[in-house]
């Protein structure tokens, strides 16, 4: 087989030095180009899509690693069940608390070790010494793998990606054990199993690597055993496949866009065009965003047909070429079956298709065309001017794509740049417009997302924060009901709602939507807060300590919390408890003045003047 010969020589002393320098050199290189275009993202922010409700609004992750944050890991959080994600972002708040420089850096470091992995798998795998460190690097920087390294909540794609490589690396030594015999074998096919169920816990995309194997055992493993024992090999991993995929399903059920929104027919479509749209972004990585709108009536059936045409005839070509190029076959159907659970068949969430999706399933592809170029005709000197000239090329351009992601509002604007009819985009750059006092702008973002798509219930709650800031609270409140009428089990709008019926001084309905709002979202802190805040207005002091005491236990580390827990148990007269509140809040806060005045009225509420005095 190409690629795999040895040379007839037999290697000198300073050939074999050569030789073994080479890995850990191209290892070098690969961590150091992967370093040159991510390296940028240490000085980066958190961006406000899912990085919020992934790190540093999720009280339990911002925690660190606890004994209830490992058992709450394991159930379902976010549309997903992946608990070792979840671990790892724990781990990340351990070592780097809320700083974003940190959560970006194990991201680049995680990238950056699949990538050194798929070299080291590849090259075992066939032999093949450059061509291998070829496809590694084309992996680490071309410009699709932004979205998955420079997007913290993306942690997701890396650490699966890693534990892909690991699994194919351990599989290879399984079946070379298999052609000796050797009793280690049995130690490096549980070894498989066990990685590949950290994969699926990091990220069930990895549901379809069985498959892969399979193909692997084609080429360029090229095992003796009939289909029906290899599949047979198999079952174990397809097990866990499938409790994955029933996990996964429940997990997702919400986030499931039903035919109500996208009937089959343009799902068919979207899926059969990304597949073709994927392979044109790998070309001319141009245009590049952090969302794409779905197209509701789905592509035109023009297009639908000849993308199927162009799939079928590219198919066919790499069946007649099995037997001379088996690569182009494998590396195909790699693609092909990787992208299989994320083609938007069963759509989850309202985009066409993402850069992400590419993060494994593009090796295939990058494989193929590898192996097929190395069968051309050309000098060394040539191929090797070629391949420089093209890794230089991809790591300008990822580079430029990465700067999008240096916060959300570069990342919004380049996307709305991208894309037309972006709902998505416009409120989400709204919102950080508001977040930033951008008031006015935040409006115009939010009326235009909502010409797009006058049911986008984020974009009534969000206008409505705007005209909260306004002092416009009628509208305000119109607007949190609009979303609500669109969607009922909206906690952050019925939270919102409370907000605007207290400054209305509707203090009842208040109540009343704030209890809603923890019906929907028992751990949700702000709300615990503000409602205990208007039981203990309207009197009710008992249920009122309760939600602070438990707006405190959520998030330990808020000296506001804290305080406002230590202001109605002083209130109530419970003026030793109140003391150890204020003294919490001031160890996390020193600058907090309503604090130490409080303190000092407590203490002389105990009669301890020459204390107040002297603070």
């Amino acid at each position: 087989m190409s690629g795999q010969q040895s040379s007839l020589k037999a290697p000198t002393d300073a050939g074999r030095r050569e030789q073994r320098w080479r890995v850990p050199a191209v290892c070098l290189v690969l961590a150091a180009i992967t370093f040159a275009v991510f390296g940028q993202t240490l000085r980066y922010e958190f961006i406000d899509f899912d990085d919020n409700e992934y790190v540093y609004e999720n009280p339990v992750v911002a925690r660190g690693l606890t004994l209830k944050g490992i058992v709450w890991a394991f159930s379902c959080h976010a549309a997903n069940w992946h608990p070792l994600t979840w671990l790892s972002h724990m781990l990340d708040c351990q070592f780097y608390g809320l700083h974003p420089g940190g959560h970006h850096l194990t991201n680049v470091i995680l990238h950056a070790a699949t990538v050194i992995a798929l070299f080291l798998v590849l090259r075992r795998m066939t032999g093949a010494f450059w061509r291998s460190a070829f496809v590694a690097a084309v992996f680490a920087i071309h410009p699709l793998r932004v979205e998955s390294v420079a997007w913290v909540a993306e942690r997701k794609d890396v650490l699966s990606g890693l534990f892909f490589m690991l699994t194919i690396g351990a599989y290879v030594r399984y079946v070379e054990e298999c052609k000796v015999q050797s009793a280690k074998r049995k130690v490096f096919y549980g070894l498989t199993i066990v990685l590949f169920a950290l994969g699926l816990m990091a990220k069930p995309m990895l549901v379809t690597l069985p498959v892969v194997l399979l193909l692997l055992d084609y080429w360029p493993l090229q095992r003796n055993e009939s289909a029906g024992e290899l599949l047979v090999e198999k079952l174990p991993l397809l097990a866990l496949s499938a409790a994955a995929c029933v996990a996964t399903l429940l997990a997702q059920a919400g986030a499931i866009q039903s035919a109500e929104f996208y009937s089959l027919r343009p799902r068919f479509g979207n899926a059969l065009v990304t597949c073709l749209i994927y392979l044109g972004q790998m070309v001319w990585p141009s245009g590049l965003a952090a969302f794409y709108p779905f197209p509701v009536k789905g592509p035109p059936a023009w297009e639908v047909a000849l993308t199927g045409v162009l799939l079928a005839s590219l198919l066919v070509a790499a069946w007649g070429e099995r037997r001379k190029q088996p690569w182009l076959l494998m590396g195909w159907l790699w693609y092909l079956a990787m992208l299989l659970p994320v083609i938007g068949v069963i759509q989850v969430g309202m985009q066409a298709h993402a850069d992400r999706y590419t993060y494994l399933p593009q090796i295939g592809i990058y494989v193929a065309v590898t192996w097929l170029a190395a069968e051309w005709r050309f000098s060394r000197v040539v191929l090797g001017s070629l391949m420089a000239g093209v890794l230089a090329v991809l790591m300008v351009c990822a580079w430029k794509q990465t700067a999008y992601w240096e916060n959300s509002e570069t990342l919004w604007n380049h996307t709305l740049a991208c894309t037309t009819g972006n709902n998505v985009a416009h409120v989400n750059l709204g919102a950080d417009l508001l977040k930033k006092g951008r008031v006015d702008e935040a409006i115009v973002h939010d009326q235009e997302a909502l010409q797009i798509k006058p049911n986008d219930a984020q974009a009534h709650n969000n206008l409505g924060l705007a005209f909260f800031r306004q002092g416009r609270m009628d509208e305000a409140v119109s607007q949190y009901q609009k979303a609500l009428e669109i969607k009922p089990d909206y906690a952050g709008a019925h939270y919102n709602l409370g907000l605007g019926f207290r400054k209305q001084g509707r203090l009842a309905q208040a109540i009343l939507q704030y209890q809603k709002a923890l019906e929907i979202k028992p751990e949700y802190t702000e709300a615990h807060n503000n409602l205990g805040n208007v039981l203990l207005q309207t009197g009710r002091a008992d249920e009122a300590i309760s939600h602070l005491q438990k707006a405190a236990q959520l998030n330990p580390g808020n000296a506001l919390l804290i305080y406002n827990l230590g202001a109605a148990l002083q209130q109530m007269g419970r003026v030793d408890e109140a003391i150890a509140c204020y003294q919490k809040a001031l160890a996390i806060d020193p600058g907090n003045a309503p604090a130490r005045n409080n303190l000092e009225k407590a203490r002389l509420q105990k009669q301890r003047p020459d204390e107040a005095i002297a603070h």
